[in-house]
């Protein structure tokens, strides 16, 4: 092989290898190319999912408070029937003595 047919010979690898490097770099850029309103779509998405996330936070917030409010009602509401059973208790009790005092009265 002379000195000719080399230099053309690596000429022709170099040139076929810069083509073949140009037409994948065309393919990836071809496929990876983002519309512009593909990316107007994006952010219009990402808005939306901002307002979603705000909207969920603000709702577990209220539902948060909720039940904080009913939790507290719920322990009011169970001292009150506890107080009233204790209340009914005794009334009973006091009821019993008072019959057994009427009947000890009748009887003697």
């Amino acid at each position: 092989m002379s000195r000719t047919e080399f230099v053309l010979a690596t000429a022709i690898i170099l040139f076929v290898a810069f083509c073949l490097g140009w037409f994948a770099n065309w393919l990836l850029h071809r496929f990876t190319r983002v519309a512009a309103g593909d990316v107007a779509q994006l952010d219009k998405m990402s808005q939306e999912l901002h307002e979603a996330e705000e909207t969920r936070d603000q709702a577990i917030t209220y539902l948060q408070q909720r039940e904080a409010e009913l939790t507290n009602q719920l322990a009011q509401t169970e001292a009150e029937l506890r107080a009233a059973m204790d209340g009914l208790r005794d009334a009973r009790h006091e009821a019993e003595e008072m019959r057994a005092y009427i009947d000890r009265q009748q009887a003697g």
